[in-house]
């Protein structure tokens, strides 16, 4: 009797071997697309997205042919496409057809964001990644994964994927400061480490600014000076990765360091949102507890007046358990929080929002004082804006820039960006004399 069930590292049922087969059947069909171009595949909790725009930047200015596939967008060169789908790494059939598509435009370089669903359904089977790219490892997709332990093996699928696929260079970049990092670098024959407190590239002279980060970073005699347009403690790390792919590349100081600033914007990451209201306005698509725990304080550090955080989480299969975590890091650090839905999809939005709860009343918030719960999600844009005052600041998180909202009846169309500027318009027009 054939084998028609196998064991797929970081899942915790057996399944049938169908999404390899897809994989396979895709990669044939459309010729094995991913062979004619340098694929460097970027996995992790957080991050992911950001490191692959900086990364694809970096080359475009380094006046290199690259591709880029992210949860945002994708494309060749500057011709980028929005990714309007909320699944990161596409299905087998749509990837394999899109890498045709790049490879065919003349790419040499292909910047890939990898999921660790996509690692353990082997949606990726046939890429042969010549570099690999890991920014953190935290709690997220237990749902899936069940254990945190699994969901990390499925994650470094991708690093011995690409060790069998490359020899002889730096084929894998590390952040040596995260707590799991020897479970990646030991699965390459040639890691490139980089932290700030840890690995080989050391961010050095740290400043983080309102509207980027700078830093050097030594290697091997060069000096690197690096700033960027996108702020956030975070995108040290980021940023750090992309330099430790542009040494790999062996592209020149100068290349890295213009290619890294040359990226001033990422749709729903960090967008300041304005009308000329005189409050900030932030969206970003945070929806993890070590998202909440690098932005928040960030952001309430930047704020001269009230930090007004706005958030839900996800509902149907998703994990449960950060839920309260996620409560109890934004009541530690925002001076009023208010819950919401963010694709609630069948569980009900109550239930969810009652969980959040719990763990901001943990971190000391009141009800209906400091703490509101608001399902509707454009009720709960315009609650927030409504209560801001000159110099507080309203961060909206977990949506970013998706163009739908899940819901018990299905998909909705939606846009965060677009809600908000409805109501700022709205507000500024009430308050003209």
């Amino acid at each position: 009797m054939k084998k028609i069930i196998e064991k797929v590292p970081g899942y915790d049922t057996m399944v049938l071997p169908l999404h390899k087969a897809r994989a396979m059947k895709a990669a044939k069909r459309y010729g094995f697309p991913a062979r004619k171009m340098k694929v460097i595949g970027v996995t992790g909790t957080n991050g992911k997205t950001t490191t692959c725009f900086m990364i694809y930047r970096m080359l475009l200015e380094a006046g290199k042919k690259v591709g880029l596939m992210t949860t945002v967008a994708w494309g060749y060169g500057k011709d980028v496409k929005p990714q309007m789908t909320h699944m990161t790494t596409a299905d087998a059939g749509t990837l394999n057809k899109r890498m045709r598509e790049i490879a065919d435009a003349g790419a040499e370089f292909l910047v890939l964001e990898v999921t660790s669903h996509a690692l353990a359904q082997d949606r990726v089977w046939g890429v042969p990644f010549d570099m690999v790219v890991w920014t953190n490892l935290t709690h997220e997709h237990l749902d899936y994964h069940k254990t945190f332990e699994r969901y990390r093996d499925a994650k470094r699928r991708l690093f011995k994927m690409a060790d069998r696929n490359v020899k002889g260079m730096k084929i894998g970049a590390v952040n040596a400061d995260d707590a799991s990092a020897e479970f990646f670098y030991k699965d390459i024959s040639k890691p490139l480490t980089y932290g700030v407190d840890h690995g080989e590239l050391r961010a050095r002279q740290v400043k983080l600014l309102p509207n980027g980060v700078d830093y050097f970073v030594k290697y091997q005699g060069k000096k690197i000076h690096v700033r960027t347009q996108i702020p956030g403690k975070f995108n040290v790390h980021n940023s750090l990765a992309t330099v430790a792919v542009g040494l790999s590349y062996c592209l020149s100081v100068e290349e890295i360091e213009r290619g890294i600033y040359a990226l001033d914007f990422v749709d729903g990451r960090m967008n300041r949102i304005d009308e000329g209201q005189d409050f900030g306005v932030v969206m970003d698509y945070a929806h993890t507890p070590d998202a909440f725990e690098k932005l928040i304080p960030d952001m309430k550090a930047a704020c001269s007046g009230k930090l007004i955080v706005m958030f839900g989480s996800a509902g149907g299969r998703r994990d449960p358990a950060k839920r309260p975590i996620q409560g109890e890091i934004a009541g530690r650090h925002a001076d009023e929080v208010v819950l919401t839905e963010e694709d609630d999809r069948e569980t009900p939005g109550m239930e969810i929002l009652d969980q959040i709860a719990e763990g901001a009343e943990k971190a000391g918030k009141v009800r209906d004082k400091d703490l509101f719960l608001i399902l509707d999600r454009p009720s709960a844009i315009e609650f927030c804006l409504k209560r801001a005052k000159k110099g507080d600041m309203v961060l909206l998180l977990g949506k970013g820039n998706e163009k739908t909202i899940e819901r018990a009846d299905g998909e909705h169309e939606y846009s965060e960006e677009t809600e908000a500027r409805k109501v700022l318009k709205k507000l500024q027009e009430e308050r003209k004399p």
